[in-house]
């Protein structure tokens, strides 16, 4: 019977073409959509996953980074005196107003202020040590590449953000922010572009790297609660991260539209490939019902239907695998913001093979007209 299933699908190929192109479809547009959505919600988290601090130290429920509240100083005091700290680093963050050089309007931008060191950790894998030099210079800034058309500058132009100019002196990839334009600055220009006086001598986070990475749950756990310090709460990056994702995930109500627009997806395509499935069983109506006369029991045939249902499936799925690979890598051309981790892949793929599956089902019910009767009409 599975012989005779893979043997129909070669032989009737074309009627079988628009079940394997529907499911195709289908996981390719599963699978880029998880690659946005995680392309896009991972930005939020930008500036930990592009750092190398292994803790961040902020205020007491931040639920994403970009909602961060200044802490006192003297955090930075309780991370060094810590054993396991071998370094920490302040990032002062500012939300800020900026009017480029042909003043059509304002861009919110939302400036970090790091410490300019080659050794430095915050935006360690974004910035190469060469660029991270040229933010010593007076009131110098670094953009994404992708935000130059929207900020309307290039390299060398100047600017204005909350009345101080500044000047662009280089451009990197990996710096995009979810919400708005991130701007890289010295903890000096920071501190100027800064308008808030409650914040003179606060810093909205201050990171940590640890002698042992692997420690960091047991080294957060023992830093935070400190009330001697002022309020504030540490975590891991991992931890922190995984918050921030969340919550424009969910708790913006951007996460339940995406999965209500996979929910369309699964079920148009499991309309158009049951459909088309059934098409091809009621073609092929005559031949079940010859197998049906010689002896070949009605459980058999579903066999060969789910068989030839599971081969759509199966061969869909490796053609929307190719052409989102494809796919991805134009979107990286372009700046896009996409990424796939192989077990989001997977479950995409899953997901696709569930929905042939559950076509082959539908397509099932059409055996009733197998009858050996229908040859003698």
């Amino acid at each position: 019977m599975v012989s005779l299933a893979r043997k129909t699908l070669v032989y009737e190929w074309r009627r079988f073409l628009p079940a394997i192109v529907a499911v195709g479809f289908a996981g390719l547009l599963q699978l880029l959509q998880a690659a946005l959505v995680l392309g896009i919600f991972g930005s939020a988290s930008v500036y930990i996953t592009g750092s190398s601090a292994d803790l961040w130290a902020g205020y007491p429920g931040t639920q994403s980074v970009n909602l961060g509240r200044s802490i006192d100083a003297g955090v930075e005091m309780r991370l060094r005196m810590d054993p396991a700290v071998t370094a920490v680093e302040p990032f002062h963050w500012v939300d800020a107003d900026w009017r480029g050089p042909s003043d059509t309007g304002g861009v919110s931008v939302f400036v970090s202020g790091i410490n300019a060191r080659p050794d430095g950790m915050l935006f360690a894998h974004a910035l190469p040590p060469a660029l991270r030099a040229r933010l010593n210079e007076p009131d110098a800034v670094i953009v994404d590449r992708a935000d130059l058309d929207s900020l309307g500058v290039r390299v060398g132009d100047s600017a204005v953000i909350n009345g101080h100019r500044v000047r662009v002196v280089g451009v990197s990839n990996g710096l995009r922010a979810l919400g708005g334009v991130n701007v890289v600055a010295s903890l000096a220009t920071a501190s100027e572009l800064d308008t808030d006086p409650s914040n003179v001598n606060r810093m909205t986070y201050f990171v940590a790297q640890l002698r042992d990475p692997a420690a960091a749950a047991e080294v957060a756990e023992r830093l935070r609660g400190n009330r001697a310090f002022g309020k504030y709460d540490v975590w891991t990056a991992q931890d922190f991260a995984r918050r921030s994702q969340l919550y424009w995930m969910f708790d913006t109500g951007a996460g339940a539209g995406v999965l209500f627009l996979a929910g369309i997806v699964f079920l148009v395509g499991a309309v158009i490939t049951s459909q088309t499935l059934v098409a091809a069983v009621i073609g092929s109506i005559r031949e079940y019902a010859t197998l049906n006369a010689l002896g070949v029991g009605v459980g058999e045939l579903r066999k060969v239907v789910m068989e030839q249902a599971f081969w759509v499936g199966a061969i869909g799925l490796v053609g929307s695998t190719v052409l989102g690979g494809i796919a991805l890598v134009l979107a990286r051309t372009r700046s896009v913001p996409v990424a796939l981790d192989p077990w989001t892949a997977l479950a995409c793929l899953v997901v696709g093979m569930g929905l042939a599956i559950v076509s082959g089902l539908a397509a099932m019910r059409s055996l009733h007209r197998a009858d050996p009767a229908t040859l003698l009409r």
